[in-house]
């Protein structure tokens, strides 16, 4: 009987990668983060570091000049909670911040829907707006003290010569509020208002166009077609109008000639509190424990932005 042998399988030969394929294969995968390092990189020198510093500061009594005095815990926390200053300084900002932040959010899109028209000239009024922008905080608030002085103002002068009284805007908690609130509109609306410039130019004209054969107006396209379309770069500028607007401080400084927010205070902000602790009475322990408390309002009344603002426009979306 014959036995057939069989030949032995041939085998399979081992791919073996070359060292340049293996070079562009972790070029691949590594060169992603590397790209986006060095953002967090000096985030973590100029914003992480600071932030846990400061939160070790606020435990701790410390002198500006003396330094580290001991640890001290919470009591830094429970001192300025327990001050009627401190209250005052959050009910100061959140008043200004609202003031200021719901006009300038208005005028940033109906300025925007103006820019988004076929208008002449169409770049030097794009660039006109960010004007404001660009000029430094410090001289924004010296131009608008003297607009707004008690006694020698062109606010209260124009007042004056229609026959109205004349406004105390250094005495008066809100009138200095939305003295203060016209400074921060003055630079923010035309930066907000590209913003959402841009937005709507990436709406599509198709829509636009279905509607105006349907025989909308104008109006009617705002309303149904853009504002809708706009809801995430809502979120957006509103947390960051949040962000920005609890934190301000340059506009509220040179109101008066003495930078503590006024006589009584009435439009002393969180920031110059801070700053009064720190500078003015040399106490870095009390002036952390604010800055830390100010992030802690920040975060919480920005995720409320965001869950609300995010809701409305699910509840708008199934609409």
């Amino acid at each position: 009987m014959a036995v057939t042998v069989k030949p032995p399988a041939a085998r399979t030969p081992v791919r073996r990668l070359g060292f340049s394929s293996r070079l562009a294969r972790w070029d691949v995968k590594v060169s992603p983060y590397l790209y986006v390092s060095p953002f967090f990189i000096i985030f973590a020198i100029v914003g992480l570091f600071p932030l846990i510093y400061t939160g070790w500061v606020s435990l701790h009594n410390w002198n500006l000049i003396g330094g580290n005095q001991g640890f001290t815990g919470v009591e830094n926390f429970t001192f300025v909670l327990s001050q009627p200053y401190f209250w005052n300084a959050v009910g100061n900002t959140f008043s200004i911040f609202l003031i200021s932040a719901v006009p300038q959010i208005i005028l940033a899109i109906a300025i925007a829907a103006v820019l988004d028209a076929n208008l002449r000239a169409k770049t030097f009024w794009r660039m006109g707006v960010l004007v404001p922008y660009i000029v430094a905080p410090v001289a924004v608030g010296l131009i608008f003290g003297n607009l707004f002085a008690d006694q020698s103002g062109a606010i209260n002068g124009a007042l004056t010569s229609i026959g109205l009284p004349a406004i105390p805007w250094h005495a008066n908690s809100l009138a200095s509020h939305v003295a203060i609130a016209t400074m921060v509109d003055f630079r923010w609306t035309g930066y907000n208002a590209l913003i959402f410039l841009a937005a709507m130019q990436a709406i599509p004209r198709d829509m636009y166009e279905a509607a105006i054969i349907d025989g909308a107006s104008r109006w009617r396209q705002f309303i149904s077609i853009t504002v809708p379309m706009l809801r995430p770069t809502v979120i957006f500028v509103v947390i960051t109008a949040t962000i920005g607007g609890l934190q301000i401080f340059d506009e509220a400084r040179v109101f008066d000639t003495y930078g503590l927010g006024g006589a009584d205070r009435q439009w002393q902000t969180l920031t110059i509190y801070i700053w009064e602790l720190g500078w003015g009475q040399r106490n870095l322990g009390r002036a952390s424990a604010v800055a830390w408390l100010l992030f802690v309002i920040i975060v919480v009344i920005a995720a409320l932005n965001f869950f609300i603002t995010r809701r409305i426009a699910t509840q708008g979306g199934r609409k």
